[in-house]
């Protein structure tokens, strides 16, 4: 079967394409978006894709037609698949009914958290033996893929994402997956282009919880409003909740000041401890999450720790890019204030008192919109020195925030930016970019600008 992908590019549907070519079809797909580290995936399996949408991209004619969320009515190719009658469907469809129908499937929700706990849990089962498929929005380092099918195997991770479904579909993506092991991490308000507060996303987790089954297992964070809200609503599974201390049934605490190395609690009592190559305590809790899912499919917790213990993170996720002349550049893939804060903490508690310089994108639909630009400067608040780029789609001026942080500059192009991070990084100092996009290739040309 020859299946085209419009979007295919973007970190959910490039996770389909990859899934349908392991199914042994022919993928060919189109975006405006082409850029590493999704491309790259594509590549090396020998998918075609187009940039730019253009009705010539479905000669010769596919037998269906998987359109990702991005994609609305007026695009061209969108209508040439009405005008042509091709049959078309979205990317949470397929999935569901190609390939979770089978399986257990382990979902990991959440505004925050999601990419890095389902690879965390994702590691963990492979390292227990049950060598699960996957599809994580982010590239785990252990695993070098995005998504993998693994069609042996009864369980799938699968990062469940709150955003809708398709231009026909409006319904979140995740009720399309009907998971028996259900992790929420954390809830906020987001995706301002779709929701139009709070009360709205937490209707669609409502709608999530009514799919899984009473002998499930639902994962959530402990004491956090927003959540007990949802399962006020109504709730008919079991729930097991991770947190800080022993009210809650997974717990952990720090044994030095960045999360590095910590221990474990479940049910009042201490009983393992972790040493890894991540730091914050936003990933300790990932960790907590990850555990209690794969404890839930009978994972021992000896195994589970000594999995994390090698997992090497995601790309993207204060992934260090390179190191020139003491200067460390790092990509982070940022989209909400509290993500932003949480990681330049995670990153302080590291570093101490060496130089932290943020260079943020403020790219997210909600950002651009400037929904959060109240909280970002408080976010911000632990960098030494903030550069911020301001694209010209950006519907509100930096400017304000930039006069309530000290030592912040505003840019309107990359190249100017490059040249003042050149002119003012130090040895010893953290260049962390943060960015939902590819950010024209920014962190690379500094390295080499750097150099």
């Amino acid at each position: 079967m020859h299946i085209h992908i419009l979007g295919i590019c973007g970190t959910f549907m490039a996770g389909i394409a990859i899934l349908a070519r392991q199914q042994g079809h022919k993928v060919t797909g189109s975006d405006i978006a082409t850029y590493p580290p999704m491309t790259t995936q594509l590549k090396e399996l020998g998918i075609t894709y187009y940039t730019g949408y253009s009705a010539t991209n479905l000669n010769p004619q596919p037998d269906c037609v998987i359109i990702g969320n991005a994609l609305s009515r007026g695009n061209p190719e969108v209508e040439a698949v009405l005008n042509k009658s091709l049959p078309y469907i979205s990317g949470a469809q397929w999935l569901s009914e190609q390939v979770l129908a089978t399986r257990w499937v382990l979902a990991v929700a959440g505004t925050h958290g999601k990419t890095t706990t389902a690879s965390m849990l994702a590691w963990i089962l492979e390292e227990a033996g049950s060598s699960p498929g996957f599809l994580i929005g982010g590239i785990p380092e252990n695993f070098g893929l995005s998504s993998r099918l693994e069609a042996e195997s009864p369980f799938f991770v699968i990062e469940a994402d709150e955003y809708d479904t398709a231009f026909f579909d409006k319904r979140s993506k995740f009720v399309h997956y009907r998971p028996r092991t259900l992790v929420i991490n954390n809830l906020e308000f987001d995706h301002a282009d779709i929701f139009p507060d709070l009360a709205a996303i937490q209707r669609q987790f409502h709608h999530l919880i009514r799919t899984v089954p009473n002998n499930g297992l639902i994962i959530h964070k402990n004491q956090e409003l927003a959540i007990e809200e949802v399962i006020q609503q109504g709730c008919w599974t079991t729930c097991k909740t991770i947190g800080q201390d022993a009210q809650s049934n997974w717990y952990c605490e720090s044994l030095v000041s960045d999360y590095s190395h910590f221990k474990i609690g479940y049910e009042n009592q201490f009983i393992a401890e972790i040493k890894w190559n991540l730091i914050g305590e936003h990933n300790a809790h990932n960790a907590l999450a990850a555990i209690s899912a794969a404890h839930h499919v009978k994972v021992p917790l000896a195994i589970a720790c000594e999995a994390l213990e090698t997992f090497q993170g995601v790309k993207r996720r204060l992934q260090l890019r390179g190191t020139v002349n003491e200067i460390r550049v790092y990509d982070d893939f940022a989209h909400h204030p509290t993500a932003i804060k949480t990681t330049l903490q995670a990153l302080r508690q590291r570093v101490k008192q060496q130089r932290i310089i943020a260079v943020l994108e403020p790219r997210s639909n909600t950002m651009r919109m400037g929904v959060h630009k109240e909280t970002l400067a408080p976010a911000l608040q632990l960098a030494d020195m903030v550069a911020l780029y301001q694209p010209s789609n950006l519907d509100w001026s930096l400017a304000e925030m930039a006069n309530s942080l000290p030592n912040t500059q505003i840019f309107t192009t990359t190249e100017s930016l490059i040249t003042f991070l050149v002119k003012n990084a130090q040895a010893g100092d953290h260049i962390i970019i943060m960015s939902n996009g590819g950010f024209e290739n920014i962190h690379q040309r500094l390295l080499t600008a750097l150099d």
